[in-house]
């Protein structure tokens, strides 16, 4: 008995396909879904001599409920399509698969809204590319598809598109990721407590001397085909800079707002492709929710017994509040915002965070407060991105008290700490960038060693000074995370620096105009602008050595020990550690975790001059005395008046 496909559409394509197809199968043709389809249909064939997306979405609706397979095949923009295989109870539909191509490319805004258009207006009946080759081209493309599906044999189309140049009958199958938000297919949770509740696992290290739980070998194998493509593409490009003195590589994350570029610094090329990846994985991870649904929505004063006070998280200043541009407005406790669940190791229990400090501050809206990627993490485990989301904490945490409180650090002698490595970087700076680094010792009273390294010119053009701070269990690697920090901005932003030279001095006597993330480090790439730092540079103190500075900590074999290890420091100091999970169903496929890290007290990196965020946040006037850089509290008139220098 021949098994039944049916052909639903109009045109060259669904004529040809259904006369080729009659022969081995019992094929059934209607023209549009009015008509009932067949019960003994196998496979739905829905095929157009255009793109018509409302016809797609019929499908979706109509073929899904009767728990069919479907493929689609169309011609759009001189392009044929073939795919993707649509299973019900499968992520990864028609709609996620047009979502992806629509965000990958350049037009992505344009095509969103030709997409809409014809939903609404119907398609053409056929695109002006649709040559009758290549429709034959498409429907061969096709018929193995079929020939393939009913023999039981992998589909190419199962989770990718087929495109096919219609001018050269060129052919490429490109893999797309399914959209968690996909309104047809997506199966997202509830954001709930339950969710949110956390209990370390045993993480074995991948050596001795690692912190990590997941080798980059390993993730090699599936980070650049699952996530890289230029027509697909959950990242849709890829460029190489050879100015900088190491291996830099940068992937472009597209968004509606625009295109966010992250990069990978390291010292070869293919690691630096990996750890772009993985930089932009995070980034979307932490843009908005997309692992769970957000359904708490209530103010502070109805969810306060089991909500987090944000006044602790730290708020901008009255008079900025007050300004009348200022893009946030104070918070309000009576005021419904929406909530996500987190889960608090000081108090072991869920807490709920407002959404706002969980994910970025992309769009102001009615937001009360600027937050960016601070302890945003990605890792090989949820107890590594929590590690590190700690990490990064501190990092930008003792850069700031330096920063604020002028503190005079002890610097660092690099040789000191008997890496070869390190030597090697440090020179290269020198020789192929012209600059000295010089380190500082920026740990606070956590003891989490932490530095603050400093670029210093030797040249007569280009920045003349850059900053970057870095934090690890490991001394060495904080700074080594630190020293690719300021690579990447040697030499890159010279010319920029001199093209704008006028603006950026009118930045030193106003700071009021600093008011982005690359503003900060221009700033200080003006030579008038070194005397801020006066109290670092000029700081009478002998160079240290690593071991004076940094106590030797034990190590363990398992990465939860570190972890635990630093939970129960923080516990003594009272300072609370909430993470909050980011991870989506895109990492996740691949056993990746992203959460977002929050500790009531420490400093927030903000970008933008007016949008600094020290109200609430007393430890910045104490821990300068506890570590005896000061003899008694600082008051907030006495905390540093000038941008940051975080570039």
């Amino acid at each position: 008995m021949k098994a039944d496909v049916s052909v639903v559409g109009e045109g060259v394509l669904a004529d040809h396909v259904h006369r080729e197809l009659a022969g081995t199968y019992q094929v059934n043709r209607l023209s549009d879904f009015a008509a009932e389809i067949p019960l003994a249909t196998a496979l739905v064939l829905v095929l157009e001599d255009a793109w018509n997306p409302a016809l797609h979405l019929k499908a979706e609706e109509v073929v899904r409920s009767r728990n069919i397979p479907w493929l689609r095949g169309f011609v759009s923009f001189g392009e044929g399509v073939v795919g993707p295989l649509v299973q019900a109870g499968i992520p990864g539909c028609s709609q996620c698969a047009d979502l992806r191509q629509l965000m990958a490319g350049r037009d992505r805004k344009e095509m969103w809204g030709i997409k809409k258009q014809l939903e609404e207006k119907g398609g053409i009946g056929r695109d002006a590319a649709a040559s009758r080759t290549g429709l034959l081209q498409m429907s061969l493309l096709i018929m193995e598809e079929v020939r393939r599906f009913m023999s039981g044999d992998h589909v190419h189309s199962e989770g990718r598109v087929g495109l096919l140049n219609l001018k050269t009958l060129n052919v490429s199958w490109h893999t797309f990721l399914p959209d968690p938000l996909c309104p047809v297919c997506s199966q997202l949770p509830d954001d709930t407590s339950d969710r949110a509740r956390i209990s370390l696992q045993p993480n074995p290290k991948i050596s001795p001397d690692s912190y990590r739980t997941r080798s980059m070998d390993d993730l090699g194998k599936v980070l650049a085909r699952d996530y890289l493509d230029a027509r697909t593409g959950f990242l849709n490009n890829k460029v190489t800079d050879l100015v900088p003195p190491f291996a830099d590589v940068s992937v472009n994350l597209p968004l509606f707002i625009g295109d966010e570029a992250t990069a990978g610094r390291t010292l070869s090329y293919a690691a630096s492709e990996m750890t772009a990846i993985l930089e932009g994985l995070e980034r979307y991870c932490g843009i908005e929710p997309h692992g769970k649904r957000t359904v708490v929505h209530d103010s502070y004063n109805n969810l306060k017994n089991q909500a987090l006070d944000p006044i602790r998280i730290g708020v901008h200043a009255k008079e900025n509040y007050a300004q009348p541009d200022f893009p946030f407005q104070p918070f309000n406790p009576d005021r419904s915002i929406d909530w996500v669940w987190g889960y608090s190791f000081q108090q072991e229990r869920p807490i709920l965070i407002p959404e706002r400090l969980s994910y970025y501050s992309l769009g102001c809206g009615n937001g009360f407060v600027y937050e960016t990627s601070n302890g945003c993490a990605l890792g090989g485990s949820l107890e590594e991105a929590i590690f590190y989301g700690i990490m990064e904490v501190v990092e930008r945490d003792s850069f700031l008290m330096t920063w604020y409180a002028q503190l005079p650090l002890n610097r660092i002698d690099p040789n000191s700490a008997n890496d070869k490595e390190l030597e090697l970087m440090i020179d290269r700076a020198r020789a192929a960038a012209g600059y000295d680094i010089q380190l500082f010792n920026s740990t606070m009273e956590h003891g989490i060693p932490s530095v603050w390294a400093l670029a210093k010119n030797r040249k007569q053009k280009g920045l003349n000074l850059i900053c970057a701070a870095g934090a690890h269990l490991d001394p060495i690697r904080a700074v080594k995370s630190a020293v690719f920090e300021l690579a990447g901005m040697m030499l890159t932003l010279d010319q920029q620096l001199e093209k704008n030279k006028e603006e950026i001095e009118k930045m030193f006597e106003d700071s009021s105009l600093v008011r982005k993330m690359d503003d900060h480090g221009m700033l200080y790439g003006l030579p008038q602008s070194e005397a801020r730092l006066d109290f670092l540079l000029n700081a009478d103190r002998p160079m240290r050595t690593f071991a004076e500075e940094f106590t030797k900590k034990e190590k363990h074999q398992d990465l939860t020990d570190d972890l635990q290890d630093i939970l129960q420091e923080f516990r003594r100091l009272k300072l609370e550690v909430i993470v909050v999970d980011q991870t989506t169903p895109e990492i996740e496929r691949n056993g990746l975790h992203c959460v977002k890290v929050l500790i009531p007290g420490m400093l927030p990196m903000t970008f933008g001059h007016h949008l600094t965020r020290v109200t609430g946040l007393e430890r910045v006037l104490r821990v300068p005395m506890e570590l005896g850089y000061a003899k008694r509290p600082l008051e907030f008139a006495q905390l540093n008046p000038h941008p940051h220098p975080f570039p």
